[in-house]
């Protein structure tokens, strides 16, 4: 059984609308034991237990926030080598259109790459004009029913790659699963 983090900061409450919609998203795919955990009450051990981990976090000026930043400067300093190979991606919102919101996932990938996570975007697109290559961003409460499946498209793939190569499923891998994804045109 695949094991998943959904691990986020939130101020407003619209990251954590994010969260719980990429745990939506996990879910879809079976065996995975989801736990969604806000930065305030997180462990290091929660990051150790996961196989695969979604971290989110407001937009702070381009940046993932300081919450989430001092978590892994403190909490997981002395974890080095124990969470090296896990899978991981990033989400995050802004308080509105280019805000820096898809920079911030690139400083969240940034900081999981330095503990040695394998980090990935998707290339799907949820919509003709919705991606999320470097991770689902929403501008403020993702209302809008292509952030949402952005987000749950996060989650889901985020699953995927626990059950493909985590669990042995093959037949979880993405691209076994072509005629589910929505390509431009």
């Amino acid at each position: 059984m695949g094991k998943i983090l959904v691990l986020y900061d939130s101020m407003s409450g619209n990251t954590a609308k994010m969260a719980e919609l990429i745990a939506e998203g996990a879910r879809s795919i079976p065996n995975m034991e989801i736990r969604v955990i806000k930065i305030d009450e997180a462990k290091a051990e929660d990051v150790i237990w996961c196989d695969g981990i979604a971290v989110g976090s407001p937009t702070n000026m381009g940046l993932l926030s300081w919450k989430m930043k001092r978590f892994w400067d403190e909490t997981m300093a002395g974890q080095w080598m124990k969470v090296d190979g896990k899978i991981a991606c990033a989400f995050s919102s802004s308080g509105g259109s280019a805000g820096g919101s898809e920079i911030a996932c690139q400083s969240i990938l940034m900081v999981l790459m330095n503990f040695g996570f394998l980090v990935f975007g998707v290339t799907d697109y949820v919509s003709k004009l919705m991606t999320l290559h470097y991770g689902a961003v929403s501008v403020r409460e993702p209302r809008g029913e292509e952030t949402q499946e952005a987000c749950r498209r996060l989650g889901k793939r985020l699953a995927e790659w626990v059950a493909c190569f985590v669990d042995g499923t093959k037949d979880q891998h993405p691209l076994h699963k072509k005629d589910e994804r929505l390509m431009p045109g």
